[in-house]
């Protein structure tokens, strides 16, 4: 299966990824505060039903529930120490809601580990590169087609995660930063620099994902594209900002619109369009 994802690039056309994952379990009941990892042994049901839901609304590829299934983050969680065997079982129940339509990709969703490496924070590059290893590992032993590098901000991160992945696999690679500053990452990174230290790594596809704005990732999109890159764009922008209803995120933005920035991001190059946070499958 390691070579599907690109066997779709090469074909030509837009491949639709799926939306938000932790806004979906709000919306069937999760409660605040409750990881979205920890659906995948308690609800197991509820996983299959987003996913299949992305499916029916169009989705070519549907990401695992394991963004924060780093075993760094998992210690915070009820299955510290179980992180291998959660992400296996996300990627199974993944490729379960995928196998009544055999063209749907999975793919194995990893976020950054909630930690700043040195000189920052206390995350050695070693330890980085271990925890990314760990949980590429499992997602393909689970089944994944691809691993996506989701919602990354900070460069020196990000490239440990692209070692970890690649000693575990061999699989796909697609790595995405979130621009939440508007062009900018949290940590400062601008998509061109970015582009110009990823590009050069061999990865499959490269972009941006959440962010503060569509326009503002309209602006990102339009920045990576002029680079020229010769690499695959991938575009899973959030439906907007949220406005705090009580203790529940509401996002504004309706799927009409998410899909007028679609266009327009298919129209600057992008070879992957899908949403992040608020995007149902609407």
């Amino acid at each position: 299966m390691t070579d599907r994802f690109q066997k779709r690039l090469q074909s030509g056309g837009v491949l639709v990824a799926d939306g938000a994952t932790g806004t979906g379990y709000q919306e069937m009941g999760s409660e605040i505060g409750v990881a979205p990892e920890e659906w995948v042994y308690d609800r197991p049901d509820k996983v299959l039903e987003l996913h299949r839901a992305f499916i029916t609304a169009g989705s070519d590829i549907i990401l695992t529930d394991t963004f924060g299934g780093t075993p760094i983050r998992m210690r915070e969680s009820r299955y510290a120490g179980r992180a291998s065997e959660l992400n296996r079982r996300a990627a199974e129940l993944a490729r379960e809601a995928a196998s009544f339509k055999d063209s749907v990709l999975v793919a194995g969703s990893i976020g950054p580990s909630g930690l700043l490496m040195e000189p920052y924070g206390e995350l050695t590059r070693a330890a980085a590169v271990q925890t990314f290893a760990e949980q590429a590992a499992a997602l393909a032993a689970g089944g994944v087609d691809l691993v996506v590098l989701e919602t990354f901000f900070a460069l020196d991160e990000a490239l440990a995660a692209i070692e970890g992945v690649r000693q575990a696999t061999g699989l796909p690679l697609v790595a995405s930063f979130s621009f939440d500053q508007g062009t900018r990452t949290m940590m400062g990174l601008s998509p061109t620099q970015m582009v110009e230290a990823i590009a050069p790594l061999g990865v499959a596809a490269i972009g941006a994902n959440c962010g503060k704005s569509l326009d503002a990732m309209e602006a990102v999109v339009t920045e990576i594209a002029g680079m020229r890159a010769g690499i695959p764009l991938w575009v899973k922008p959030n439906a907007g900002l949220p406005r705090m209803d009580g203790d529940v995120a509401r996002y504004d933005t309706g799927p009409g619109t998410m899909a007028e920035y679609a266009r327009r991001f298919i129209g600057l190059g992008a070879r992957i369009v899908g949403g992040c946070c608020g995007t149902s499958p609407a």
